[in-house]
């Protein structure tokens, strides 16, 4: 045997063999499909510097995602609108059946993208998504950018619309979630708040999260490119986003607050072939060490922000709704 093909360790890590990772037959047909589906190429991101670069790309990303996700968004049974709170634009959308117990809660929520894109009509495609999937109100920020509006103009933006929604809303009724660079808001928020002198929310729900942008949990290396979503890190719309700040900073990386100091009760989402894997995994840790109520939930084989509407995505929301029925008074699915 070939101890080297095989892989071996050494000081400085292990080494391995060229190899091919099969589509598992441990998850649903529909997951497999989601796994085995051709990715197109992704071309290198423009030059930090680069701000003209950085727009056409946003735009183009933002335009396509868009045009993919429209058509099955616009036909679920919600009604949505777009409304400015706290000089903030924020997409306002329920379902049309909300559960009385849901009637006067909030799910206050911050899209994907990287903490770069997928902002505009995009978000408000994400409303829709996440009305239906909640049976809720959703508040769902379009908050500001880079490279226009860099760190700290998005947690900003997040944090005024919050303080706006606390005069309609006890915090008990409030829930935060995020997906994602989403995710990164979702937790940020709650330890800026926190630090004002703010109530916290009911619960705190993280899908998939970038919480450390420094990226240095282990699965930045060991899923690299086995998740066919995200293939790696995102270090240039990192950069991009905190534009000079200390990635370490816990507002920028959320994985490194105390929290020993309060967080609501949270609810962890990844898979095992999540790029972030890591990042769900060491804010798990960090919530328990603190002595605080988490949840990790982590499906078999998902890539980062899962396999689409395979039955693991659905599983998904009603693990969500299970959390939210016993930590905020939520309704049971």
């Amino acid at each position: 045997m070939n101890d080297h093909a095989a892989g071996t360790a050494s000081t400085d890590g292990v080494h391995l063999s060229a190899r091919t990772i099969p589509v598992p037959k441990s998850i649903s047909p529909e997951a497999q499909a989601s796994l085995a589906m051709p990715r197109p190429a992704q071309s290198p991101f423009p030059d930090i510097a680069d701000k003209a670069g950085w727009l056409a790309r946003i735009d183009q990303m933002n335009t396509g995602m868009a045009g993919m996700m429209r058509e099955p968004l616009l036909a679920l049974p919600v009604r949505s609108s777009s409304e400015v709170i706290a000089g903030v634009p924020v997409f306002v959308t329920e379902p049309y059946d909300v559960p009385e117990k849901n009637q006067d809660k909030a799910l206050l929520y911050f899209h994907g993208g990287g903490l770069v894109l997928l902002g505009g009509e995009a978000t408000g495609l994400f409303a829709r998504m996440e009305a239906f999937a909640n049976r809720c109100r959703v508040f769902a920020v379009d908050y500001r950018n880079p490279p226009d509006h860099p760190y700290p103009a998005a947690l900003d933006d997040c944090v005024a619309v919050y303080r706006e929604l606390l005069k309609a809303y006890r915090a008990d009724q409030i829930v935060i979630s995020g997906a994602s660079g989403g995710g990164n808001l979702a937790a940020a928020v709650p330890l800026k708040i926190r630090d004002l002198g703010l109530p916290l929310p009911a619960a705190v729900g993280l899908f998939t999260p970038e919480v450390d942008l420094t990226e240095s949990g282990d699965t930045f290396n060991t899923n690299r490119d086995i998740d066919v979503v995200l293939r790696g890190g995102l270090p240039e719309m990192n950069a991009l986003y905190a534009n000079g700040h200390d990635l370490a900073h816990p507002y920028l990386s959320p994985l490194f607050g105390d929290f020993t100091k309060g967080f609501p009760p949270t609810f962890i989402q990844t898979g095992t072939r999540d790029v972030f894997l890591s990042n769900s995994a060491r804010f798990h840790r960090a919530l328990r060490r603190a002595g605080l109520e988490t949840e990790l939930h982590v499906w078999e084989a998902m890539p980062h922000g899962g396999f689409g509407n395979a039955p693991e995505d659905k599983e998904m929301r009603v693990e969500f709704a299970h959390f939210l029925a016993k930590h905020a008074g939520w309704a049971k699915p």
